[in-house]
């Protein structure tokens, strides 16, 4: 009957999936807990609200932008176990719209709702997550919950990440996992995403391989995704994970790169323009390396920098329109973060972020200039668990 039940989940409408970041609250005593001061025995429902606010000072090319409090991340979450088979999870952005997308395929706010599923454990070494969820894409940033980020990368920054369909893990060993994914390859209209001139692919879909690898002080997250865009048109992304940990230190390396038959980003088509149809351009070509070190000196005390260089282009003409490198980005952080409860995940910040853009002669010929940007944030992150 067990069998039957699980076979019968694959074929449903899945409306939801499993998000791959870490939980930064795991064996935290809740809010509930403290107040109460009842312990919780099971694990069958935890609430979370996950909170990024600062004050932030803008520059722009060395002038005074504004001085402003920003709540850049507020999400609630709720997860749980209902026994050892069944697990659920979802989770919303409370500040983004939750207006179902115009024409989008899957029936989902495209930007509020980043997680909303089940999970099944079949056994020890097989697993499955079903309905929205984030895409399984390699990259050591990428499986850390957004509120940690104080900077995307700009391929990063454009994507869309949160999608649905169902995940299959399979647990090699007990330091090797490898997941097979397929989602949908959107969530908004065609013509939201690409524009207009394209014509929609029957079976619109996303798939990704990933591996997850442990080797003691050295960690791989790698991953290949081939996805059908519109009719005639795919994209190939690769995204290489490594991260090296010795006692307090830690630092990873990302190496991302992206081919699109349409610039679903958008960044190219934004400095050159759109194609004669009105959409975005083809053979869109992105390039990103994030490299990060940190040093917990002290239990209450971190300090970082990252480094983040990336190059958009065209890896072939779109009629008049040459190939080639148009904007090099440039991104380099530093910052000093205190967590003032122990066993909480709870920390101030004080972070330095540079941004510079450096267009070619490609770029510039579209009427664009260099430019950089700074900001000076002082603030908070907190993965509460509520319940």
């Amino acid at each position: 009957m067990k069998k039957m039940i699980l076979l019968a989940l694959l074929f449903v409408p899945l409306t939801t999936m499993a998000q791959q970041d870490k939980d930064a609250s795991a064996g935290e005593q809740s809010l509930f807990e403290k107040v109460t001061k009842i312990e919780k025995k099971q694990d069958n429902f935890h609430f979370l609200l996950n909170l990024n606010n600062s004050f932030d000072v803008n520059q722009a090319d060395g002038e005074f932008q504004n001085a402003k409090f920003n709540m850049r991340q507020l999400r609630i979450e709720a997860k749980g176990n209902i026994n050892d088979t069944f697990s659920f999870r979802w989770r919303q952005r409370l500040n983004r719209s939750n207006s179902p997308a115009p024409d989008g395929i899957d029936n989902m706010p495209a930007s509020s709702i980043d997680v909303a599923g089940i999970g099944v454990k079949v056994s020890d070494q097989f697993s499955m997550f079903l309905g929205k969820q984030c895409a399984a894409y390699g990259g050591m940033e990428f499986d850390l919950n957004p509120i940690e980020i104080y900077e995307y990368s700009d391929m990063v920054d454009y994507m869309s990440n949160f999608l649905t369909g169902a995940n299959f893990q399979f647990q090699l060993a007990p330091a090797h996992q490898l997941q097979l994914q397929i989602l949908d390859s959107r969530s908004a209209s065609m013509s939201d995403m690409y524009g207009e001139g394209y014509e929609q692919s029957k079976v619109p879909l996303l798939y990704t391989v990933n591996w997850n690898g442990d080797f003691g002080v050295f960690k791989t997250r790698w991953s290949y995704s081939i996805m059908s865009q519109a009719k005639g048109y795919q994209s190939h992304y690769i995204a290489l994970g490594n991260e090296v940990t010795i006692n307090n230190f830690d630092a990873f390396f990302d190496v991302m790169y992206m081919r699109e038959g349409i610039d679903r980003e958008g960044i190219v088509s934004g400095i050159v323009g759109n194609n004669a149809q009105g959409g975005h351009l083809n053979d869109a070509e992105y390039l990103s390396l994030v490299l990060k070190a940190q040093y917990r000196f002290n239990p209450q005390w971190n300090v970082f920098v990252k480094g983040m260089y990336e190059n958009e282009g065209l890896s072939k003409a779109n009629g008049a329109i040459e190939k080639g490198k148009y904007r090099t980005a440039l991104g380099y952080l530093a910052g000093i973060e205190y967590y003032p409860l122990k066993n909480s995940n709870l920390h101030f910040f004080l972070t330095y972020v540079g941004r510079h853009y450096s267009y070619t002669d490609r770029g510039k010929a579209c009427g664009f200039d260099d430019y950089s940007t700074n900001r000076i944030s002082l603030g908070y992150i907190w993965q509460l668990p509520m319940f």
